[in-house]
């Protein structure tokens, strides 16, 4: 459930939220009381808020403060989390947080509690908030059963700020960050909250206005456009984010949850790919060039606005807590036009909207959390169609609309499911959790003419073509999950679990796909994909997970061995620039190791890092053969030393991935990047500061990478798709609250 929940149940006890320190840089949070607060650390990502040191489960939490450090210095979320979760791969500067998977699946991003995901896989669900409305982000490793939906990897919940009740609260933030390329090489950012209260009502509503000009790598070159996925260069976003929390009753609280996110494209640098695109489409790349002069009458965008309001009783119904949670969401999701034979944009429209309703109570040493949930999903996407004459002869830099066609088949999603999940304190050192989802998900296909036909017929060629066949898909899926933990002494303790997660692989990238041929000015579909002659099957998957923890004195750390497996195999295919996916029937596996250490050397000095060692195969011919790099997760290594005199902060990081080869041969190649950043306080407010990429790296992020080897195929030149890391970058950020 959201954490509203949790604040609703400690306000009813009179008790203050507890606050997690484990995850902190500071040597002040290896003190007892850091400690103390760690016991009890409720983590609200597990259908209902449950004590984090007796979770069997590799568990994490990012404070704001840690998060902001990273922000601050120029990374967006994604990097961020890549770099302080070491389950979590390394995210590229791209908008789309495509292929970042956790321990190699698929990981859930949720928002207070509600899913930011969907079925259609846009792989937006970082590109959401603004970490200046961010409290903290709860990471929960490993697959889930509690959650239906693409939780296969873990669960990533970012927790909102809220108000308080300490009289009113303002908060501003003000920064800017540059490589100091040219006079298009800047970010700025401008931020504002307000919050406040009493005993009986809280608020706070908190205001964030980025401003991106362009990137420049290590080269001090432009980066390129990210034509496949957009990106965040030139782009105006805005975060809006309001909440309330009330106390109805002594034994009765409600919160409100609104916001209005939106980052959209707003400048006129763009990929030139050459006179009739030859420099992407006519095998002469080294005419693509990123200039100004771009135009569309579609630009890349994400647009989101979502409204919850959760409900908390306590002594209900023979003593028990009753959380309740209604949700709604919807976001509208632009892509940039993508040159081909056609130069096209996708639109994608998606509307969510669900209850999930939670029953908790203890007897004695046994906790049971119990409940149901449903939510609906509805999508449509389109394909803006651009002037092919002008769009050819401008490099793809100019693009008037001419029409609309169907992009993918639109589809509904409706899941309902029960589930129960029960802790049993055994002693002092032992607790066993356990706990079982039975879920139905039906999903409705509409009937769909195929999208290169739509094409063709808008440009004249043909007047009507065949439907490919909708129809219904339904999965009874039983999910299952066993743990064990033991408390060790007051600092360590140890854990063993097994656990099941489920997904359903992308619809619109698998239902509206047929073969036609022309009979006269009519399209006959020869041969289709829908859903009663090739059913979309969905993927199950399962993990063992054996895990350690220390927290006491100088030394934090956390490791754990996994090992996850499926009778399933998602595979992306790539015919005439039209992405697809199929579910192959072949056996799934991705194990290793995963740690992260803080320890505190001396007063005022730091030193950690952590570590990821994975390994995806897929069961091939009778024998374990690599994972395809498009969905396989590289191995990461990050390390920092931190001096902490009062009041400066500096710490100086490195981060190293690894390069990572196929069974096909493709490749991902590795980088290295060092990063420093800190802050000073000062007598009123806080001074950050960083330098991104500090010895001017140059590399290909790892999406670029992917991006070469499944869109650069055939005549499409894989260049097109080559867009680097930005180089060394300089960020300056001044916060104060008051």
């Amino acid at each position: 459930m959201a954490l509203l929940a949790c604040q609703a149940q400690a306000q009813a006890q009179n008790t203050p939220m507890p606050q997690d320190a484990w995850a902190s840089a500071t040597s002040e949070q290896a003190s007892a009381q850091a400690e103390a607060e760690l016991a009890v650390q409720r983590v609200v990502a597990s259908a209902a808020p449950g004590i984090r040191s007796e979770l069997a489960q590799t568990t994490q939490i990012i404070e704001s403060d840690a998060l902001l450090q990273q922000v601050n210095a120029g990374k967006s979320l994604g990097e961020a989390l890549g770099q302080l979760v070491p389950g979590v791969d390394l995210g590229g500067q791209s908008r789309s947080n495509f292929g970042q998977n956790l321990r190699g699946r698929t990981m859930l991003v949720m928002l207070d509690g509600v899913s930011l995901n969907s079925s259609r896989g846009t792989a937006r669900q970082l590109d959401s908030i603004d970490p200046f409305n961010i409290e903290r982000i709860e990471v929960l490793s490993g697959a889930s059963a509690l959650y239906g939906g693409g939780a296969t990897g873990g669960i990533v919940n970012i927790i909102t700020k809220k108000g308080s009740a300490v009289g009113m609260q303002l908060g501003s933030e003000v920064g800017v960050t540059s490589g100091f390329q040219g006079s298009r090489d800047h970010q700025y950012r401008l931020a504002q909250s307000i919050a406040g209260g009493n005993d009986r009502v809280q608020a706070r509503l908190g205001i964030a206005l980025q401003n991106n000009g362009s990137f420049y790598d290590g080269k001090g070159a432009p980066v390129r456009t990210d034509i496949a996925q957009t990106d965040t260069q030139n782009t105006k976003g805005v975060d809006v984010l309001g909440n309330m929390q009330i106390k109805i009753s002594p034994q009765q609280t409600l919160g409100l949850t609104g916001q209005y996110y939106r980052n959209r494209f707003d400048g006129s640098s763009y990929l030139y790919g050459g006179p009739n695109l030859a420099g992407i489409m006519g095998g002469k790349p080294e005419l693509l060039e990123q200039r100004g002069g771009f135009v569309s009458d579609v630009m890349p965008k994400t647009e989101r606005a979502l409204f919850n309001a959760d409900y908390h009783a306590a002594q209900v119904l023979g003593g028990q807590d009753l959380y309740v949670q209604g949700f709604w969401r919807q976001e509208k999701l632009d892509f940039a036009p993508f040159p081909s034979s056609v130069v096209t944009a996708s639109r994608q429209n998606t509307d969510t909207w669900g209850l999930k309703a939670a029953l908790s109570k203890t007897w004695g040493d046994i906790n049971l959390r119990y409940g149901v949930d449903w939510d609906r999903e509805s999508f449509d996407g389109e394909g803006a169609v651009f002037d092919k004459a002008q769009s050819l002869a401008s490099g793809g830099m100019v693009n008037r609309q001419i029409g609309t066609v169907g992009r993918y088949a639109g589809y509904r999603v409706n899941t309902a499911a029960a589930f129960a999940q029960a802790e049993w304190k055994l002693d002092p050192q032992w607790t066993l959790n356990g706990g079982l989802r039975y879920q139905k998900t039906d999903l409705t296909v509409d009937d769909f003419v195929g999208y290169t036909q739509q094409l063709s017929m808008l440009l004249g060629r043909g007047t009507s073509a065949d439907a490919i066949r909708g129809g219904k898909n339904s999965y009874n899926v039983s999910l299952f999950n066993l743990g064990a933990r033991y408390k060790i002494d007051a600092a360590r303790s140890t854990w063993l679990n097994y656990a099941e997660g489920f997904e359903l692989p992308d619809p619109a990238k698998y239902y509206g796909q047929g073969s036609y041929v022309a009979r006269g000015t009519h399209w006959q579909l020869v041969s289709a994909i829908d859903p009663e002659s090739s059913p979309l099957k969905g993927i199950k998957t399962r993990q063992l997970e054996w895990g350690f923890k220390q927290a006491s004195g100088a030394l934090r750390a956390q490791t754990a061995l996994f090992y996850a497996w499926s009778d399933q195999t998602l595979q992306l295919n790539n015919s005439n620039n039209n992405v697809t996916i199929h579910v192959a029937d072949e056996k799934r596996r991705n194990y290793g190791w995963e740690g992260a250490i803080d320890y505190t050397v001396a007063r005022g000095w730091d030193v950690g890092g952590n570590a990821l060692w994975i390994r995806s195969e897929t069961r091939q011919n009778g024998s374990w053969a690599k994972q395809s790099i498009m969905t396989a997760s590289p191995s990461k290594l990050s390390a920092y030393v931190q001096w902490s005199p009062n009041p400066v902060t500096l710490r100086l990081q490195a981060t190293h991935m690894f390069a990572l080869k196929d069974a096909s041969a493709l490749k991902i190649d590795g980088f290295t990047t060092l990063d420093l950043m800190g802050g000073v306080k000062l007598p009123v407010g806080r001074l950050n500061f960083g330098i991104q990429n500090l010895l001017d790296k140059q590399y290909l992020t790892t999406w670029s990478q992917r991006a070469m080897a499944l869109y650069g195929t055939g005549a499409v030149s894989p260049q097109a798709f080559a867009f680097y890391g930005r180089g060394r970058t300089f960020a300056l950020n001044y916060a104060v609250e008051y």
